[in-house]
C-alpha cells in the first residue's frame, strides 16, 4: 500500500519538476522529499525518478503512478470539501424515522419544504415506533427521529440526545353513529364504563395500544379490545363497519366514513409529538429538518386541536 504523504512527493515533483521546487510546495526540506520518493520506490518495487541535468525526471513507472496519485488527490481533496459541506451547508443524506402517524401527516409537507429550500439534501423516511427508531438514532443508524409522547406515557429520553416538541394533538372518541352515546358531542371517559362497547387498538407492541388500555382502566373502563390493527383509517373502518370504539388522534384522523361520529371526551386526552436527535450529530441538515417539521406541524396545528366535526 502506498502512504499518502509519499504520494503528495512523486504528484509535486511531477508538479514542479525538482526536487526543491516540491519541497517548497510542501513545505518540507528536499531531503525529506527525497527521503519520501525513495520509501515509495521500494514500495513500488521499482525505480519512480532518474537524473535529468541538475533535476530529476519520472521514468514511465514514474508517470503511471503520478497520473494515479493525483486522481487519488484530487478525490481526497473533493472528500475533504464535502466533509467540510457537512459543517456548514444543508447536504448529504439525512435519515429520518417517524412513527407512522406523523408520517402520513408530517411528512410530504416537510420533505417538499425541504426540497425547494435545499435541493442537495436527501431525506431517506421510514416510519416505525420510538422502540424502533429511538435504538436506530442511538446506534448512528438515523439522523433523526419523529416521536409521540402519550398522556402519562412519554418516550423516552436517553443521555446524549436532545428533543423539541413540534405539536400538540387531542385525541376524540369514534363511536358508531347509532350509538345512544354518539348524539351527545361529548362523553365523560367514566361513562362509557357500561356502554357496553368493544374497542379497536393497536397491535400489543406499540404504546398507543397501551395508552389506551391504561387511560381507560385509570376512568373505571376495563375495555374490551376484539381487533388489534396498526393505522387509523382502518381503525375508523372497523367503527363504521363493525360497531366497534376507538381513540383517533386529530393530526392522524384520515377522511370520516359515513356512519362515524367523532366526540370529544372529559377529561381532554392528548399527546405530544417530538422530534429527538443525538447531540453530537446536530448538523445543519438535522438541524433544518427540524424547522421544516416544525412549520408542517404549525400549519397543520388548526386541523389538530380544532372543532372535532361530523
Amino acid at each position: 500500500m502506498f502512504g499518502i504523504a509519499r504520494l503528495q512527493a512523486l504528484h509535486a515533483v511531477a508538479t514542479h519538476r525538482t526536487v526543491g521546487r516540491a519541497a517548497t510546495a510542501l513545505h518540507l526540506t528536499p531531503s525529506a522529499v527525497s527521503q519520501q520518493l525513495a520509501t515509495l520506490e521500494r514500495e513500488a518495487g521499482t525505480r519512480l525518478t532518474e537524473p535529468a541535468g541538475r533535476g530529476i525526471r519520472l521514468t514511465p513507472a514514474g508517470l503511471v503512478l503520478a497520473e494515479h496519485a493525483a486522481a487519488l488527490l484530487d478525490r481526497m481533496a473533493a472528500a475533504r470539501r464535502d466533509l467540510d459541506r457537512l459543517d456548514d451547508e444543508v447536504v448529504g443524506p439525512l435519515r429520518i424515522g417517524a412513527i407512522p402517524t406523523s408520517a402520513h401527516a408530517l411528512a410530504p409537507a416537510t420533505l417538499a419544504r425541504l426540497r425547494v429550500a435545499h435541493p442537495d439534501l436527501t431525506v431517506l423516511l421510514d416510519d416505525g415506533e420510538a422502540e424502533e427508531t429511538m435504538p436506530a438514532l442511538l446506534a448512528g443508524d438515523l439522523d433523526l427521529a419523529v416521536v409521540e409522547n402519550w398522556e402519562g406515557l412519554p418516550s423516552p429520553s436517553p443521555p446524549g440526545t436532545a428533543r423539541t416538541q413540534l405539536c400538540d394533538d387531542v385525541l376524540d372518541l369514534a363511536l358508531p353513529r347509532e350509538h345512544p352515546l354518539a348524539s351527545a358531542g361529548q362523553v365523560a371517559l367514566a361513562d362509557l364504563a357500561g356502554a357496553g362497547l368493544e374497542w379497536v387498538a393497536d397491535t400489543r407492541s406499540s404504546r398507543a395500544h397501551d395508552w389506551l388500555l391504561d387511560t381507560l382502566r385509570r376512568a373505571g373502563v376495563e375495555p374490551r379490545v376484539t381487533s388489534r390493527v396498526c393505522g387509523f383509517a382502518i381503525h375508523l373502518e372497523l367503527v363504521a363497519g363493525a360497531g366497534l370504539a376507538a381513540m383517533v388522534p386529530r393530526l392522524a384522523r384520515p377522511p370520516l366514513p359515513a356512519g362515524v361520529r367523532m366526540l370529544t371526551t372529559t377529561p381532554v386526552l392528548a399527546r405530544t409529538v417530538d422530534a429527538v436527535w443525538r447531540t453530537d450529530r446536530e448538523t445543519p441538515a438535522v438541524r433544518a429538518a427540524v424547522t421544516a417539521l416544525r412549520a408542517t406541524a404549525t400549519a397543520r396545528a388548526p386541523a389538530a386541536v380544532g372543532p372535532v366535526g361530523p
